[in-house]
């Protein structure tokens, strides 16, 4: 048996699953002595843990829920697997579907099962947040690696931290001159999710427990304007929200909002959230981001518990949570209470430019 070895972790989860594997990768890397890799999905997967040092490798698949013989990227993936069959699996899929999906590839890969522990197998502790229940997996330890790595304990951070590199800073930092953005305070909202957009357009504002409604945002706008009149407050999204984003826009009064969701590949995003001022988001990946990134947060919640999935940051008070539980919808979320959140948040000192071991 080998004295290091690189364990896979695998999760078929969005970006801010994504994101809140990086504690438990770290720990791993702690115990097995080498960076992981990651069986994920998404072109977001590689580029959140591009230049990382618990992450050697990630294979990013699009569809992984396309049958096989469709799926050519699938059969590729069994192929790298095969590769990794002497190291430690992690499967941190709660997804039934995905779940069953990833069993397959594990057997057409010829993974043995005691090589591979899977978080179902394990009830999260009482009350935990969903970072404790990855954390206590990744203390586990397959049978077949028990007799070299079961007694290897170590104690990491359960704070996700990720590092911005020199080349997505300075070209950040482009972006910001040629916008014009430089020297401002940037106040980022994140104002949609993963359901706001449906193929024919806006889903209704009674099928989505995380929209807010356009007056509000306008008027946390008018605080964050009288509050900060040099300040920039900046749109946040994916590029297919920038119609939703711009009736946003269009409905508040005061000058210096723009809309940047066709400019925020992630890269440039994480590079942003280092520098900002602050943001103000509904619950969703950007979030998690930010919160890793130690930028100054308010975030709101819908139906989910804020217990089980409220954004972790490494600075204490950045995070500033509304909502949740038994309120379910943020459009029971007054906006004076997220000014009064926003204007209560921590100062930022400086970016934060580097992530401790």
């Amino acid at each position: 048996m080998p004295t290091s070895l690189s364990p896979l972790v695998i999760r078929f989860g969005r970006l801010g699953d994504t994101l809140l594997l990086q504690p438990l990768l770290r720990r791993l890397h702690a115990r097995y002595g080498r960076p992981c890799r990651l069986l994920a999905v998404g072109q977001y997967s590689v580029e959140l843990y591009r230049e990382q040092p618990d992450v050697s490798e990630v294979i990013a698949l699009r569809a992984h829920h396309r049958p096989f013989p469709l799926s050519p990227e699938q059969w590729r993936a069994v192929h790298a697997l095969r590769g990794m069959r002497q190291v430690p699996v992690y499967v941190c899929e709660p997804q039934p579907r995905s779940l069953a999906r990833i069993r397959l590839l594990l057997k057409l890969a010829g993974v043995a099962d005691d090589h591979c522990v899977f978080l179902n197998d394990m009830p999260a502790p009482p009350g935990s947040h969903w970072i404790e229940h990855l954390l206590q997996l990744a203390d586990a330890t397959p049978v077949a690696f028990r007799a070299a790595f079961g007694a290897v304990a170590c104690t990491t951070s359960a704070t996700p931290q990720l590092l911005v590199s020199a080349q997505e800073r300075a070209e950040c930092d482009q972006w910001l001159m040629r916008r014009q953005l430089s020297g401002h305070p940037l106040v980022l909202f994140q104002p949609a999710n993963k359901r706001t957009i449906r193929w024919n357009g806006v889903r209704a504002a009674s099928d989505d427990d995380k929209q807010w409604p356009v007056a509000h945002w306008a008027r946390v706008a008018a605080a964050v304007h009288a509050q900060l009149p040099d300040a920039k407050i900046l749109l946040c999204g994916a590029p297919n929200e920038t119609a939703y984003l711009e009736s946003i826009r269009s409905g508040m009064a005061q000058p210096g909002v723009e809309v940047v969701a066709t400019e925020l590949p992630l890269p440039r995003l994480k590079a942003l959230l280092a520098v900002a001022h602050s943001m103000i988001s509904v619950d969703t990946g950007p979030a998690h981001i930010a919160a890793a990134m130690g930028c100054p947060l308010v975030v709101m919640f819908g139906s989910v518990s804020p217990a089980y999935w409220m954004p972790r940051s490494g600075v204490p008070g950045m995070v500033h949570v509304l909502g949740g539980p038994p309120f379910n919808r943020v459009d029971a979320i007054a906006p004076d209470e997220v000014i009064d959140a926003w204007r209560g948040a921590p100062v930022r000192v400086a970016p934060a430019t580097s992530a401790p071991a």
